[in-house]
């Protein structure tokens, strides 16, 4: 139970706003307290908003794909070796 005292400004807007999005006060402030809440949570990363590290990915990945020429050139093998029938340079 939630009981309190405002002044004829904020009491004012609040009407305001409540009318303007057809809802209660209850409701409203559940959505405000939830939102408020949310706010101070904090932000998952990419990789936890996409569910989390692939499993198996990099198991047999050689270390050095990190330069880019590597990756590439991995990329370009894998390519080749699932399509075979497609000339890739």
């Amino acid at each position: 139970m939630l009981n309190i005292q405002l002044d004829p400004e904020t009491e004012a807007r609040l009407v305001e706003i409540l009318a303007w999005e057809k809802t209660t006060s209850d409701e409203l402030i559940k959505r405000l307290v939830q939102e408020r809440w949310l706010s101070l949570q904090p932000r998952k990363t990419i990789v936890e908003r996409r569910g989390g590290h692939p499993e198996h990915l990099l198991e047999d990945a050689s270390p050095d794909l990190s330069e880019r020429a590597n990756r590439k050139k991995a990329i370009a093998d894998y390519l080749k070796k699932k399509h075979p029938q497609y000339d890739l340079p």
